[in-house]
């Protein structure tokens, strides 16, 4: 399997960085998490990228992409999105949004109707913190490697070893100019901007709901919010992952994820 190929995209003034894979006129589009990269998803680009067309960005802000000083609200960050899209000239996608990218593809998906159908992994929906979210802000403002370990074995589920590749570069991308700014910053945006059980409600698009059963940055009770007020939605539970079960069971994921997405 090839790898995907890296990438650079002019949006305004502002770099942004991206992955792709595959070659299909269809396309679907992954949106990682706070802190996080387009890396995040390689696990599942393999799987995804013999049906699909795969493009994977560096949110603005984040990664390898610009990280302008400005307010990181959910408003930006949509913009982004669908400034992006335009520039790489996709009219109807699929997305995926992980923490953070889910909570932006909610609103997205609410406000635009070019997204066919939408996966959400743990969204940021979460009102009150939690021990592995403190951890992991720690490990993001003060990236020293024991701590970044400890905040990714809080995150991970069944298995929580931590490859020392993954640790060093997280250490990497918090250490480049502004990536603390922006990570602050966009947790301001969240705590302002809580999502409410009537705006769930607006979401029309057809949308899978993954959680891992043993989240703690995220726990899995924020999935009941969904329940009732989001119409067209399925939901899985995936025993023994924690907040990134795509990562931690690609495989399986995929699989579940293709189905959902395969369906009429």
């Amino acid at each position: 399997m090839m790898k995907p190929s890296v990438s650079f995209v002019k949006i305004g003034q502002h770099s942004i960085r991206y992955l792709e894979a595959g070659n299909s006129k269809k396309t679907i589009v992954l949106l990682h998490g706070l802190g996080a990269s387009a890396e995040r998803w390689l696990p599942i680009m393999p799987y995804l990228s013999s049906k699909y067309r795969v493009i994977v960005p560096d949110i603005i802000g984040f990664g390898y992409s610009d990280k302008p000083v400005t307010n990181y609200t959910i408003k930006f960050f949509m913009e982004f999105l669908s400034n992006f899209l335009d520039q790489m000239s996709i009219e109807k996608t699929m997305m995926v949004g992980s923490s953070l990218g889910g909570r932006i593809l909610i609103d997205y998906a609410i406000y635009h109707q070019n997204i066919e159908k939408v996966v959400l992994v743990s969204p940021a929906i979460n009102d009150e913190s939690s021990p592995a979210l403190q951890s992991y802000i720690q490990a993001a403002l003060h990236p020293a490697f024991e701590d970044v370990k400890k905040a990714f074995a809080m995150i991970s589920g069944e298995n929580d070893k931590v490859d020392d590749e993954i640790i060093i570069e997280f250490i990497n991308r918090m250490n480049l100019p502004n990536s603390k700014m922006a990570f602050l910053a966009t947790l301001m945006g969240l705590k302002k901007e809580i999502i409410t059980q009537e705006k769930l409600a607006q979401l029309v698009t057809p949308t899978l709901l993954v959680w891992g059963k043993e989240d703690q940055v995220i726990p899995i009770s924020n999935a009941d919010k969904f329940n009732g007020f989001v119409k067209n939605f399925r939901y899985h539970i995936m025993d023994g992952c924690g907040h990134a079960p795509f990562a931690e069971k690609p495989e399986l994921f995929s699989k579940i994820m293709l189905e959902f997405l395969k369906e009429k």
